[in-house]
């Protein structure tokens, strides 16, 4: 996204209601009287907008600076007010708390699923995406997480239909941390070993005593996998209504990789 969008999802993030509170904060710190011995303060928030703006980070990464602004803000509006005016403070509190009310099934889990897609489509308001993935019809922050037990499930069933013999030899390849989460929070429930996983701090435990022989693998399209293994079959599928749609996939079973596991791994790092 760009910084315009950037500069956007602010004000969406944290309450369209509360966006003149915030950059009359910004401004009270720059310009108010007793504000610019608060300065720095302005600047480090500033200077933080920049570098995630030029660095690509995550739109929610600036929040927890928020009510810094706030606070400053709410200074700088109480002497504006101060000799007239002051029903504006009323007028603008009853505002912050109906929004706050009217918002705040959109970003806390105080609705069903489905009562949460009706409800953004009455208002005509979706909190903005923090990750270029589909997520579906929920925000990813409440999507993030669903179809993990039924992901665990669905690999234990495929895991179970092997020989113990051949369970013993079978790793459980995850292409993302949360998959890889999901199988070792979920899995010992379903008789399912650790998993390994190539993706963020994840891959620094490496491939354990696998050899590669026999791969369960989550998260791929199975395309990388046919160029390194002999044998790659679909076996199974995660998929939930509600889930991201990258967490939409195939499950397969890969018997007989080209090559030594241990050699491979430090080739497959993903840090994204």
């Amino acid at each position: 996204r760009g910084p315009i969008a950037f500069l956007l999802d602010q004000a969406q993030i944290m309450n369209p209601i509360l966006f003149p509170l915030w950059l009359g904060g910004l401004i009270w710190l720059f310009l108010g009287h007793e504000g610019r011995r608060f300065r720095v303060l302005g600047i480090v928030y500033i200077v933080l907008l920049a570098t995630f703006i030029v660095l690509r980070g995550k739109n929610y990464y600036l929040a927890s600076i928020y009510p810094l602004l706030f606070a400053a803000g709410a200074v700088g509006l109480e002497n504006i007010t101060n000799t007239r005016g002051k029903s504006v403070r009323a007028v603008y509190a009853i505002l912050v708390l109906a929004s706050t009310i009217i918002l705040a099934p959109t970003v806390s889990p105080i609705l069903s699923p489905e009562a949460v897609v009706a409800y953004q489509k009455m208002l005509g308001f979706a909190p903005p995406k923090a990750e270029n993935q589909s997520t579906g019809p929920l925000p990813q922050y409440f999507a993030d997480e669903f179809g993990w037990e039924e992901m665990a499930r669905e690999t234990a069933r495929v895991y179970k239909s092997l020989s113990p013999e051949e369970q013993s030899r079978t790793a459980i390849f995850a292409n993302s941390y949360g998959q890889a989460g999901a199988i070792d929070f979920f899995g010992p429930r379903f008789g399912l070993p650790k998993s390994i996983c190539n993706h963020q701090s994840y891959w620094l435990w490496g491939p354990r005593d696998y050899d590669g022989s026999i791969v369960i693998v989550l998260g791929s399209d199975g395309s990388g996998d046919r160029e390194h293994f002999r044998s790659v079959e679909a076996v199974g599928r995660a998929e939930h209504p509600y889930s991201r749609r990258d967490e939409h996939f195939d499950i397969f079973l890969c018997r007989g990789l080209t090559g030594d596991l241990h050699q491979f791994w430090p080739r497959i790092k993903k840090y994204d």
